[in-house]
């Protein structure tokens, strides 16, 4: 085994080296499988963006496909092509990850690939200019899907105007103001060795790992003995923050003349490492997070006023949201937010009934379970751990943490979140956001 590597997370087979320049390299071994997934995890998100440098992140994750000194972007993508593999990457608010799955085999091909791309784009003129094309019609496409704009609408009301609250896509104007040298300004200071993790995992072996990482990287390497970045436990706060809890209420309407009206009503959550975060899982969980969810039965089943309703919860690190999500045609939007709005006051005052707690611990145990079958989710849950995390918490310790989630917990993050005043965010054809800013301030 390579010097310094590290063996992680109890009985698993994951392994850790700190290669010069402070890159981490984290590997799961999966004997079973017959593929690999590869991942590159760079430690910044659109939270880490500036006005000026507005939209260049996921900018970024567009323009290291088209093209290095070795490779044009027909060559990366004719690569992978030619042996079956996959080749992806996505933005998030507090991290990018650039990731490949493939053949056994073909790991050293794929790791060679996305090395070179993270480290060696030349950031063409002409690339950005194409690019922003690109990037304008995803904005375009994203502004035409009601149930993705309504959620943008919500974290944007939740958050105001910080980094937090504004699109990871950027806005048409950040977009069409940005330039080269700003993107590259910006690829420069966040894709350093000590900002990046690689993480593999599947039918591998960690030494190999570790030297065809080393040999891609090669001079980007030799930058002495810089420490890895510290996990991002805390960051920016949001301006309307109190306690880790976004505190952002109030409605905001976006106007679109649709068939069906989207709303999000909910809250600031919790912070990703909040202890409680377990007892807010399995309280979503029976909430809103399945078809015996009281939501799904209260507005689907029992009365038919919508096809698609769910909560959901999701972490930063200093804060995190919570809400619940229906589609309903326009005019029962108000009996649909009322029937919301009185669930979570049910669920406040009295808690789940023994039946949903068991409910609710099975449904977030088993999706964390499923979600973990494959390479590629076993890779995210080590750059993303890695990134985020203080430590890879073992699988059968996040097990035992949602078994021990008691009556009490659940009434006490009940009472902590979900009593919040709420938020609210509506795309539909309205013109008047007055019935439902009464509706909220009830």
């Amino acid at each position: 085994m390579t010097a310094g590597a590290q063996r992680l997370a109890g009985g698993e087979a994951i392994y850790r080296t700190v290669l010069p320049g402070g890159l981490r390299v984290v590997t799961e071994k999966l004997p079973a499988m017959r593929s690999a997934a590869f991942g590159i995890w760079a430690g910044v998100g659109s939270r880490d963006e500036d006005v000026l440098h507005a939209g260049a992140t996921h900018y970024l994750e567009h323009l290291l496909f088209k093209g290095t000194a070795r490779r044009s972007a027909l060559e990366i993508s004719a690569a992978m092509d030619a042996v079956g593999g996959e080749l992806n990457a996505f933005t998030a608010k507090e991290y990018t990850c650039y990731y490949a799955r493939v053949l056994d085999e073909d790991l050293p091909l794929a790791i060679d690939v996305l090395c070179d791309m993270v480290t060696g784009s030349l950031l063409e003129p002409r690339d950005v200019d194409a690019e922003r094309g690109v990037i304008l019609e995803e904005i375009a496409m994203n502004e035409d899907d009601p149930a993705d704009l309504v959620h943008e609408a919500f974290g944007a009301q939740l958050f105001g105007d910080t980094p937090l609250g504004r699109p990871i896509l950027g806005t048409v104007e950040s977009i069409n103001s940005i330039t080269r040298d700003r993107i590259a300004e910006h690829y420069r200071a966040r894709y350093t060795p000590d900002n990046l993790v690689i993480a593999a995992a599947g039918s591998l072996d960690h030494e190999h790992v570790v030297e065809l990482t080393r040999a891609a990287f090669g001079a980007s390497l030799l930058s002495g003995d810089a420490e890895p970045v510290p996990p991002r436990l805390s960051g920016p706060a949001a301006e309307a923050t109190r306690s880790g809890v976004a505190v952002g209420t109030g409605v905001r309407l976006v106007s679109r003349p649709v068939e069906q009206a989207n709303l999000v009503l909910g809250c600031g959550g919790l912070a990703r490492t909040d202890p409680r975060r377990f007892a807010l899982g399995v309280l979503n969980a029976a909430l809103g997070g399945g078809m015996s969810s009281r939501l799904f039965q209260e507005v689907r089943e029992k009365r038919g006023l919508a096809y698609s309703v769910y909560s959901f919860s999701s972490q930063h690190a200093d804060t995190g949201q919570w809400g619940v999500y229906a589609g309903c045609l326009p005019a029962k939007t108000e009996e649909v937010l009322a029937i919301c709005q009185d669930e979570i006051a049910k669920v406040i005052e009295s808690g789940l009934t023994d039946e949903e707690l068991d409910r609710g611990k099975g449904q977030l145990r088993g999706s964390i379970v499923l979600g973990l079958e494959d390479p590629s989710s076993r890779m995210s849950r080590l750059g993303k751990s890695e990134l985020v995390y203080p430590r890879l918490e073992p699988v059968e310790e996040i097990l035992a943490e949602i078994d021990a989630v008691s009556h009490d917990q659940v009434r006490e993050v009940a009472s902590l979140v979900l009593g919040q005043r709420m938020a609210l965010a509506i795309v539909g054809p309205f013109d008047d956001d007055g019935a439902f800013g009464a509706a909220l301030a009830s």
